[in-house]
């Protein structure tokens, strides 16, 4: 469990939900320049932390507005400012947010090497 005590996925069941083509959100809100060292190949909507800090609930793209009960799993580098992320959310009406426990670095480590790691 995080600091922040939202539930959490691991990256296996991110890996799991991204084969089984589910229904979900994956929200990354790592910053550019760290997309470009590890990254997952697409299906994920990219809204940096410091831009949600700067613009708060306006930076939240439409994807995300239009259904606050969707499920909406978030990523960073090691799961801190996703856990940061997600209990933002839920403070402002987001029913089901969670954290990819470990962040990018736990998913190439435990599921895919090539998204690459920092």
């Amino acid at each position: 469990m995080n600091p922040y005590g939202v539930p959490e996925v691991t990256p296996l069941e991110l890996a799991q939900k991204r084969e089984n083509q589910e229904a979900f959100v994956l929200l990354d809100v790592r910053e550019a320049n760290e997309l470009a060292l590890a990254s997952l190949e697409n299906g994920y909507i990219h809204l940096p932390l410091s831009e949600l800090a700067q613009r708060h609930l306006e930076a939240i793209p439409e994807a995300l507005t239009a259904d606050k009960d969707q499920e909406v799993l978030v990523l960073c580098h090691h799961g801190n400012r996703s856990a940061q992320v997600c209990a933002y959310l839920k403070a402002n009406g987001w029913s089901n947010v969670l954290n990819v426990a470990g962040g990018i670095h736990q998913y190439a480590l435990q599921v895919d090497s090539d998204v690459g790691m920092y």
